[in-house]
């Protein structure tokens, strides 16, 4: 089976999206973002907010998979918190250490080890996603996450590189494989799903939880939103509506034009990426693309420290633009010691800047501009934080000298002026035992 492109279909037309390449860019893209700490997520579910997922999608490269259905914008939120690129602080995603240091690596790395992380991690039941089928959350329905992520991870791998998979085909292989990703934790379960009704639409009945249904909405959900947004596969699909049927027998399936977002996905290719990241290649070499990322000669870079973009720019440059430099116009930035102190402030680095100035500038960069860069890059490293301190109070500056002359204590202290010692967390029980031992217990 080998979907045709087409230059222009009609809105229900079979689609094809080769993900390998705008998903790199996306990543980038999607890390960029989340620097402004504009990104919020539940604390308590960790799902991204619909504020997140509507930010995100305005910088998609070519867009979410389809219009009105948050799929690849859903899942970058999810996938740089499972992945250790961010965290949740205060409900806002920040980049972690790891996380800042990614737009510096070769994305296709950062994505081999996403995808990994992502087959390992406990953050997201993808098959709460389909909300149609309810009853989920009633105690003891559902099977653990992990164990079904994974074999549906082996019957990625088990995909011949290249090679176009129709998802019925995929379904009746990963069945005779033993492939089997079961959502219930029993038959007994089955009768707590249900469509649209608990009693009348429970999934419990005879020949209403057919595997297509359960195993393969599962199936379809980690494909379409993880393996491709990760762009490991390329895909065909159609708009979800009225895709697949399988569910029309069910009591309540007659109200339902589709059962999930996924149901479109209708064929998939293992692509070089893919190929990578499951582990059947060990080195990557990238399909052709169809368009640089970073368009060479896209921006001029003037004297007086401005940038421009005549042609405009992709949503991953114009986010960095944004961080270093303060704009001036829909396509002028100027870079000024105060916005490029700012950028470095929220965890960029200015080595981001310079390569990308390398690569997208149409002249060299002229000497003012690399010198100011140089002059912000003296003032990096100077102020460090070294992290939480307590802070000892004595009585009087006697007691502080006894502490700082005990061979016990003074390892373990600094003092800070007369009568005040800083003990680092670490050494505060330390500091604490000693000090009883001295015969002064801490308040």
């Amino acid at each position: 089976m080998i979907p045709v492109e087409q230059q222009q279909e009609p809105s229900d037309a079979p689609r094809v999206r080769r993900t390998e390449h705008e998903a790199q860019v996306n990543l980038l893209t999607v890390l960029r973002l989340c620097m402004t700490q504009k990104l919020r997520c539940s604390e308590k579910t960790r799902r991204p907010s619909t504020a997140t997922v509507s930010a995100v999608a305005d910088v998609l490269d070519g867009g979410d998979f389809c219009p009105h259905e948050a799929i690849a914008a859903f899942a970058w939120p999810m996938l740089l918190q499972a992945g250790g690129l961010a965290q949740l602080v205060g409900g806002r995603l920040v980049l972690t250490t790891r996380g800042r240091a990614a737009p510096t690596r070769p994305p296709h790395l950062t994505i081999a080890q996403l995808w990994q992380r992502w087959l390992n991690n406990g953050l997201l039941d993808e098959f709460s996603r389909v909300e149609e089928i309810k009853g989920q959350r009633s105690a003891n329905v559902l099977t653990a996450a992990k164990p079904r992520r994974k074999l549906v991870g082996q019957a990625l791998a088990g995909l011949i590189p290249g090679e176009w998979m129709s998802i019925d085909g995929l379904f009746t292989d990963m069945r005779a494989a033993g492939l089997d990703p079961v959502v219930h934790r029993s038959e007994r379960a089955l009768w707590k799903l249900y469509l649209e009704d608990p009693q009348y639409g429970s999934l419990g009945y005879d020949g209403h939880h057919g595997w297509s249904l359960l195993q393969g909405r599962y199936t379809l959900a980690v494909l379409f939103e993880y393996a491709a947004t990760l762009g490991l596969i390329d895909i065909e699909y159609v708009p979800p509506a009225g895709a697949r049927d399988d569910y029309r027998d069910n009591w309540g399936g007659d109200y339902l034009d589709r059962l999930s977002r996924y149901d479109g996905l209708s064929a998939l290719r293992l692509n070089p990426l893919g190929a990578h990241a499951v582990g059947l290649t060990g080195d990557y070499a990238p399909a052709q693309d169809p368009g640089s990322a970073v368009p060479t000669g896209s921006v001029t870079v003037l004297a007086n420290f401005d940038i421009v973009a005549l042609d405009g720019l992709p949503s991953a440059d114009t986010l960095l633009l944004d961080a270093f430099s303060d704009r001036k116009t829909e396509r002028v930035w100027t870079l000024t010691t105060a916005s490029l102190l700012h950028a470095l402030d929220r965890g960029h680095t200015l080595d981001e800047l310079r390569g990308y100035l390398d690569q997208a500038a149409s002249h060299p960069v002229p000497q003012t501009v690399t010198t100011l860069l140089d002059d912000t890059g003296r003032r990096t490293g100077r102020l460090r934080d070294a992290g939480q301190t307590h802070l000892i109070e004595c009585a009087d500056e006697t007691l502080a000298a006894l502490i700082v002359s005990d061979r016990r204590l003074r390892v373990l202290c600094t003092r800070i002026g007369e009568r005040h010692l800083a003990v680092s967390p670490d050494r505060l029980p330390a500091f604490r035992k000693a000090a009883l031992a001295l015969g002064y217990p801490l308040a």
